[in-house]
Formats: structure tokens, sequence, C-alpha cells
């Protein structure tokens, strides 16, 4: 009972620590990458956050997993290299009552990693990808920031705006450089509105503004002032959402529509879960430490042998999706090759340990025979 209260209580607090490395280091690569996109202008800067979080929740599988790996590669770990592990041999705990306990502490983060990959994280992309579609089906000056250049949809404008009002549809003091049929235009108008058609088309009407128009390298523009001039946008606000990625989609939706891109999808949330309890296994022979040497080699071969798990998944998904292997193949290969890896391990790990325990069983054996032979 001590054994595994040991066990537990140190895995659970060595995995709190690598879970807010791992999870912070995530958290901020995609904060900067999204940040980066809103200041491009391909997404809405007020849904820079809620597109960080959700974000975070879609990576959260592979952060629970890697940190399920890493946290019992790092206590089994630090049991060799204290010679804590020849404590619990000596008592009678070999290699394989460690399983137990390790598979315990790993259970529920496997159960937590596999609502996060059926359920949650395509919710989470389904309203990333709804959130994107959204702000691109906008109209162009709906997405100008103010003081800020931004490229039209078609990349044919380019707008620049002191001030909006989105509620209102106006904006004040335009720049709109546009080019169209081998010519370039300078449009600036002191105001503008958006106004919408009987036919849906919507346009910007810019109000007291001028508009130069001419060919690069010639001397010859054009100039008109104007009291009213109509821009008409090329996005319409009322248009269908496009079709979901796979992705986005529910599991039970992939379950229902069993195309090779949706089997390929649904092979790597069902093998998520599977990864984690996989990994668990192959971190106890894999955590093997000879006091002597330092702890680093093990742990990049951990890192290693994480991202070729993950890559082999990835290569079967993209196979399965191709139509180049069955999904019932597929769904189970990889997972095999790592799982008998860990099994081949662990035999080779405990034998050497029963074999130990046998001869240090026969030895006063062997000596009490030697001393009545002597005797006799």
């Amino acid at each position: 009972m001590i054994f595994k209260r040991a066990i537990v209580a140190e895995l659970s607090n060595t995995a709190g620590g690598v879970f807010t490395v791992l999870f912070s280091i995530v958290f901020s690569v995609g904060l900067v990458r999204i940040l980066g996109e809103a200041a491009g202008g391909r997404i809405d800067n007020q849904a820079v956050f809620s597109i960080v979080a959700l974000t975070a929740l879609t990576w959260l599988p592979t952060v629970l997993t890697l940190t399920l790996f890493i946290a019992i590669l790092m206590t089994l770990g630090r049991a060799y290299r204290d010679s804590e592990m020849i404590v619990w041999h000596a008592s009678g705990q070999g290699l394989l009552s460690w399983l137990g306990p390790v598979l315990r502490f790993a259970a529920p983060i496997i159960l937590l990693v596999a609502v996060l990959a059926l359920a949650v994280s395509p919710w989470a992309n389904q309203q990333i990808a709804e959130g994107r579609q959204r702000f691109e089906r906008r109209d162009d000056v709906s997405k100008v920031a103010p003081g800020r250049f931004i490229e039209s949809s078609n990349a044919q404008r380019v707008f620049f705006v002191e001030s909006v009002d989105i509620e209102g549809g106006r904006v004040r003091n335009v720049f709109v450089s546009h080019r169209s049929q081998g010519k370039e235009g300078v449009i600036i108008a002191a105001e503008g509105v958006i106004e919408i058609q009987p036919d849906g088309e919507r346009f910007l009407v810019l109000e007291r503004g001028r508009r130069y128009e001419g060919s690069a390298g010639q001397a010859q523009y054009r100039l008109l002032e104007f009291d009213r001039y109509a821009i008409r946008l090329d996005s319409r606000p009322d248009a269908p959402l496009a079709e979901l990625a796979a992705r986005a989609r529910p599991t039970l939706q992939l379950v229902r529509e069993a195309t090779t891109w949706h089997r390929g999808e649904l092979l790597w949330r069902v093998g998520l879960p599977i990864v984690a309890l996989v990994l668990a296994i192959l971190a106890i022979p894999l955590s093997y430490v000879n006091p002597r040497v330092g702890s680093a080699a093990n742990l990049i071969i951990a890192v290693l042998v994480f991202l070729l798990y993950h890559s082999l998944m990835s290569v079967v998904q993209a196979r399965v999706q191709q139509g180049r292997t069955s999904f019932e193949i597929g769904v189970w290969v990889t997972h095999a090759v790592f799982l008998g890896a860990a099994v081949l391990m662990l035999v080779k790990r405990v034998r050497p340990q029963g074999w130990l325990q046998r001869r240090r069983a026969r030895a006063p054996v062997a000596e009490k025979t030697a001393k009545a032979e002597a005797a006799a």
C-alpha cells in the first residue's frame, strides 16, 4: 500500500509540473502565431483570445499524452538514479509491480484524452473554422482596423481608414488604392457609408472625395472630384458558410459518413487515447537509467520515440485518407508495433531481475550443501 501511494503521489506531482511547462509553451506559441494573423488582417482582432483558447483545447490531447509519458519517465528514472529502485526490488517489488500503480494513475488522463479527442477538440475546431469563415465573408470595409492598411480579399484593393463605425456602417477619412485593367488608382474621401441594394449586393459609397487614375511609368493621370462614389464590395455577409473540414466535424458524423477523409480523421481521434496508454506502458522499461550516467540521454530517446509514434500515426492517417490502406488495418497497426516493443522491453528488463532473485535464493542452499559435504 505504501509502495502504491508513493508512486501515485510522485507521479501526480511530476505530471503537474510537466503539464504547466508544456501548456505554457504551447499557449505562448499559439498566441504569437494568432497575433501575427490578426496583425495581418487574416482574423478578427476582437476574437484573438477566444481563438487562442479554442486552439489550446485542440492541442490538449497531445499535451496530456506527452505529460503522462514524461512524468512516468522522470519518476521511474529518478528511482533508478537515486538507487531507490534497488530498495523496491529487494523488498519484493519487481518492475512489473510498477505496472498497476502507473496504469491506475494514467487511467483518468487517458479517459480525459479520449473525451477531448472525440468531442471537445472537434467542437473547438468547428468554432475556429466557423469564426474564420464568418470573418472571410465579411465585406472588405468591415475587416478594416483604424490606422492600418488592409488588403481586400481579391488582392485588388488596399484600404486605410482613420475611424470605423461598424454598427452604423460608416468610415471616415478613407484612402483606397486599387488596380483595374492595367491601371492604378487612388481614391481619397472624407467619409463613406455601406449601402445594401434590394438584390443583396453591398456598396461602399464614398462622399466628398477625389479619384486619381493612370498607368505606372506614365505622366498621364486623370483627376476626378466627386460628391458620391460607389465601390462594390466583394463579399456578402448573408452567404452560407462553406463545408467544414473533416477535423471540424463531430465524431458521430464521421462514423455516419464513411468517406476516406472521414475515416482518416476518425483513425486519428480514436488513436490518441490508445497512444497515451501504449506510451504509459512503454515508459516503464524505457525509464531505466544507470545511476552512474545522467538521465538526459534517456529523455532525448523518449522524445524521439514520441515524435516517431506521432509521425507514423500521421503517415498511416494519410494512407487511409488516400485509400491506400484500409481503415481496419490502419487503426491498429501502429499501436501494435509500439505495444509489441513495450512488451519486449519489459520482458528484457524483468528477466535479469528474476534471474538475480533466483540466484540469491539458491546461494544459501548451495552454501549449506557445501558445509554438509565438508563436515562429512
